[in-house]
């Protein structure tokens, strides 16, 4: 008999094993095998983050951002690879709840002992609702909240260093840098720390001195910068610290400082790639950046320093601590209704659910299959400060009386094979949830003040070019799928028409020969699917008047081929723009 005939033996033996187990037996072995799992996940994942204090070492940011869309995928595999082990242990068991709920409570015993037990939980999640498809919740095979109050263990140690502030502040400063033994030495010297601590001075007008400094001992990575969060204490109140590192051929230096809340808080931003940092115990680390940053939520904080998934299990939470705290519906967000997904948010709720339509209004081509692949794209790509992050969901459950009817009766019409209705209860099996901005094209049309407009118009201008630097052309420039932050940054977050840059082809408009081709409404040239004609652009962006000149005065590029053209050419011979999170005001070079 050869080798390859012992296999499907092997295999029924080990099925007839298992059916010999007991009930509590087999949700042991279960457990341990999804455990096994997810320490092999965070081993995998903690070897990709550390790679990245080389990389910046380096200044190899290409390997960076391999590293990072490797580290994205990692996830899928790993549960993909469990699931099959499980379903092949229990057999005919696979949906036998109670042997689930059994799996639950022995698997709790085992993340108890791990710092970083609240995203084993989520990860047990993930196999479970794979297994079970699970619409909504179920709080018997599933952590739906934490299975603990206060962290199950005794940390090792905390995530930060603590300084006290006793003589000079630019002494203790160069305590702080000199900690982190970075292997390239600091460029500058202590004339860096004397130029911190002046920075430190100036944002506290002199008024105060600096009590003590915190400083997370782990490096946060992204873009090829590196970034040493901290916070500083005075009597009245707490100051959020950011120094920025930038590697140079033979030393490190350091490129900026920043001291207040929005800097930091554009620098987490849910419209930024997610940071590198080594976290055993991303609970802790997630608590001291709520600290600094608190009008983060938190599920945006653990999304920051890469624990999408668990992001989504706190998002999720929210969502529905949301629901518990008001009685507020659901409803249609303001805005031009999109051709290609509907969008519901709640009154003064900064979240949007947005579900792809069954079809797509003409002149839409493109199928929600496309759609997905579109925002896969944008979860995998660097986003550059102008990409709004989106979570996918799938099954969630709500309760039916919680829906505005006008947008209940909506959703049935336009989106059934995402949304369905069984007696008091709403499904929804496909959702991207992202926070709510305001459209621009709103914004662009109420009562505002003609400078800030302004202002936020040029930032329009650079935040297509940054997109396009990135390889990113959103497709259909109408200013309904751009929205302006709290900080008024312009984000882009329609993605159903959104391409790579290198792959179109810009293209000038021909020149009509007769009057009466000049006059037909359709082309009377072939116009291929990746052809994009800049000219046109300007007819479509819909800019108000009072800030259209000042636009055209600053961006009359972005109309030409020649721009694009440019842009594909540095793209292609490997050029990198550099998007810095941060103003030149906030430079120390």
């Amino acid at each position: 008999m050869t080798k390859k005939a012992w296999f499907p033996i092997i295999f029924v033996c080990q099925v007839r094993l298992n059916q010999h187990l007991s009930n509590s037996r087999i949700a042991v072995v279960a457990a341990r095998k999804i455990f096994r799992a997810y320490e092999s996940f965070n081993t995998r994942f903690t070897v990709i983050t550390e790679r990245a204090r080389a990389r910046f070492e380096a200044r190899d940011v290409d390997g960076m951002r391999l590293d990072s869309r490797q580290r994205l995928d990692l996830y899928k595999g790993v549960v993909d690879r469990v699931e099959v082990k499980v379903r092949e242990l229990l057999g005919d068991r696979i949906e036998n709840e109670k042997v689930w709920a059994s799996i639950k409570a022995v698997f709790s015993a085992y993340s108890s002992e791990r710092e970083d037990w609240d995203i084993a939980e989520t990860f047990f999640n993930s196999v479970t609702r794979r297994i079970f498809s699970t619409r909504g919740v179920n709080e018997d095979i599933e952590f739906v909240a934490t299975d603990f109050a206060t962290p199950p263990n005794r940390s090792s140690g905390l995530v930060y260093r603590h300084f006290n502030v006793e003589g000079e502040l630019e002494v203790v400063l160069q305590r702080i840098l000199n900690s982190y033994h970075f292997s390239k030495t600091l460029r500058n010297g202590e004339n860096i720390s004397v130029s911190i601590a002046d920075r430190i001075h100036a944002r506290l007008n002199g008024s105060e001195r600096v009590a003590a400094i915190d400083m997370v001992k782990s490096v946060f990575y992204r873009d090829g910068r590196a970034y040493l969060i901290g916070r500083a204490f005075t009597e009245s109140e707490t100051v959020p610290i950011a120094i920025v590192l930038q590697a140079q051929s033979e030393s490190t230096s350091v490129e900026a400082v920043l001291l207040y809340e929005n800097e930091l808080s554009i620098l987490f931003s849910f419209t930024r790639s997610y940071f590198h940092v080594l976290a055993n115990c991303p609970n802790q680390l997630v608590r001291f950046l709520e600290s600094i940053l608190p009008a983060k939520r938190v599920a945006e904080l653990y999304i920051s320093i890469g624990f999408n998934k668990h992001g989504k299990t706190e998002m999720y939470r929210e969502v529905l601590g949301q629901l518990g705290r008001t009685s507020e519906l659901f409803y249609l967000a303001p805005g031009d209704r999109g051709m290609v997904m509907r969008v519901f948010t709640m009154p003064d709720y900064d979240l949007v659910f947005k579900i792809i339509k069954d079809r797509f209004d003409p002149p839409k081509t493109t199928t929600p299959k496309i759609v997905r692949e579109k925002y896969q794209l944008v979860f995998r790509h660097e986003r550059v400060g102008r990409l709004v992050d989106a979570q996918e969901f799938e099954n969630l459950k709500f309760d039916r009386h919680r829906f505005d009817e006008t947008l209940l009766t909506e959703l049935q019409n336009v989106a059934s094979r995402n949304i369905s209705v069984e007696g008091d209860h709403v499904y929804i099996h496909h959702v991207y949830i992202q926070r709510r901005v305001q459209p621009l094209n709103i914004l662009a049309r109420s009562d505002i003040d003609v400078d800030r407009l302004s202002r936020i118009v040029l930032d329009f201008g650079h935040a297509i070019k940054e997109l396009a630097r990135s390889n990113i052309f959103p497709g259909d420039l109408f200013l309904k799928n751009f929205g302006v932050t709290r900080h008024d940054r312009v984000v882009f977050y329609d993605y159903d028409e959104l391409d790579e840059v290198m792959e179109l082809n810009f293209r000038k408009m021909p020149r009509a020969s007769t009057y009466d081709e000049e006059m037909q409404a359709e082309p009377w040239f072939a116009v291929a699917e990746e052809d994009v004609f800049p000219e046109e652009f300007l007819q479509f962006l819909g800019l108000p008047d009072a800030v259209r000149t000042a636009f055209l005065d600053e961006h009359a590029d972005l109309f030409s081929v020649e721009f694009w053209h440019e842009i594909q050419t540095k793209l292609s011979s490997g050029t990198r723009f550099d998007n810095p999170p941060f103003p030149a005001q906030n430079m120390v070079l």
